[in-house]
């Protein structure tokens, strides 16, 4: 065991540097990453901007693989330092830190796709981490677990939604058809239902007649139940979400599952078992 450890020891030296900030240096690490996604991220924006392009027309394509060979290399540290790399290449951080760096390498194939890179925005999702918010960090498990038991709730309802508005499409395309409201279809008058339904109202496709401008007012009506309910599903399970489902809940990573939300006494993963 000691042996393994002195093997190990420079890529778990590694681990806190690049997944925890309970150190100086890892805090430091993270503080360094999240300046450079923002600046990449900007730069990304900018490159939109005609007349900066035209100013600037070689200097982004070189800060764009700059940036792009750092989070690359960054990448691979991280799937080398793990214990289990799939566990962490299949995480959530772990796709959108491959997300974050693919555009680049497509758009050399596919050009264009470059514009993409702004989901690296998503990675800065680690300044709750870095920064040591633990309460947002906590907050942000009890909203996961809301939606995680709120899922069979909600699809129930998203279904007996589909089927609302497939019947409404369908009355409205029998009574507007030749009106030239432009209900010329049901697929179209869904369309009209669904906009409807959920109070967007486009005004691409409105009734004509008597009866569908009846029939619409109590789609918009209906629409604001359509709203209510999925927040008052969501709201009724981070009630019911009790305090021992997050009570001492830290950011530690667990260098062998990838896993967060660990116990501020835990010595060892709940997830895998591994050695924290």
């Amino acid at each position: 065991m000691k042996g393994q450890r002195k093997q190990l020891s420079f890529r778990e030296k590694l681990h806190e540097i690049i997944f925890e900030a309970d150190t100086p240096v890892g805090k430091t690490f993270d503080i360094v990453l999240i300046i450079l996604i923002i600046l990449s991220v900007l730069a990304v924006m900018l490159e939109t901007v005609p007349s900066i392009l035209q100013r600037f027309p070689d200097l982004f394509f070189y800060v764009e693989w700059i940036f792009t060979i750092v989070f690359t290399i960054e990448y691979i540290l991280r799937l080398w330092i793990v214990k289990k790399p799939m566990k962490y290449a299949t995480s959530f951080y772990g796709i959108v830190d491959l997300v974050s760096i693919l555009p680049s390498f497509i758009a050399i194939f596919f050009g264009g796709l470059h514009s993409l890179m702004v989901i690296r925005a998503l990675r800065l999702l680690r300044i709750f981490r870095i920064f040591k918010l633990a309460n947002h960090f906590r907050q942000g498990v009890v909203l996961a677990i809301a939606l995680r038991r709120s899922i069979p709730k909600i699809s129930v309802f998203l279904f007996a939604i589909l089927l609302i508005t497939m019947i409404f499409g369908s009355i409205m395309y029998l009574i507007e058809a030749n009106s030239g409201g432009g209900f010329d279809s049901i697929p179209r008058s869904i369309y009209w239902a669904v906009v409807t339904l959920t109070t967007v109202g486009y005004g691409d496709i409105s009734p004509k007649t008597d009866l569908g401008q009846f029939i619409a007012a109590i789609v918009m009506v209906l629409g604001y139940a359509v709203i209510a309910v999925p927040t008052g599903i969501v709201t009724n399970e981070m009630m019911n979400t009790s305090s021992k489902d997050i009570n001492d809940i830290t950011t530690q990573h667990c260098q062998s599952c990838s896993k967060v939300g660990h116990d501020k006494d835990a010595e060892y993963c709940k997830y895998c078992g591994y050695s924290l």
